[in-house]
C-alpha cells in the first residue's frame, strides 16, 4: 500500500529564496536516490510566505522506511534549522487507492 507524508513547516521571514533552494537540492536528492518515492513536492501557501507543506507518497511504508535512513534525510537538521522557525508537523498517511 502506498503511504503518503505531508510535512507542514512555517520558515522565518525573508529567507524564502534560501529556503526553497535548498529544497530543490534536497528534492533531486530524494528523486534521484531513492526508487520508492513516487512524489515528492513543495508548496506554499497562498496566504502565509512563511507557510509550506511538502507533500510525499512512497511505494510502501519499506520506501519510507529507506527515506528516513538516507544520509540526506539524517542532514535534515543541518541543512534547514537556519530557515526554520520552529519544528514541522509531520503527518503519515495510508494512501486510498
Amino acid at each position: 500500500m502506498r503511504v503518503g507524508v505531508l510535512a507542514k513547516l512555517t520558515i522565518k521571514p525573508g529567507v524564502n529564496a534560501g529556503f526553497e533552494a535548498a529544497f530543490r537540492r534536497f528534492q533531486q536528492t530524494v528523486r534521484s536516490q531513492e526508487p520508492g518515492v513516487v512524489y515528492f513536492g513543495l508548496h506554499r501557501s497562498k496566504t502565509d510566505a512563511t507557510a509550506y507543506t511538502v507533500v510525499e507518497q512512497y511505494q510502501d511504508a519499506a520506501a519510507l522506511d529507506f527515506h528516513r535512513q538516507t544520509p540526506h534525510y539524517q542532514a535534515i537538521p543541518a541543512t534547514f534549522s537556519t530557515f526554520m522557525a520552529g519544528p514541522p508537523h509531520i503527518e503519515e498517511l495510508d494512501a486510498i487507492e
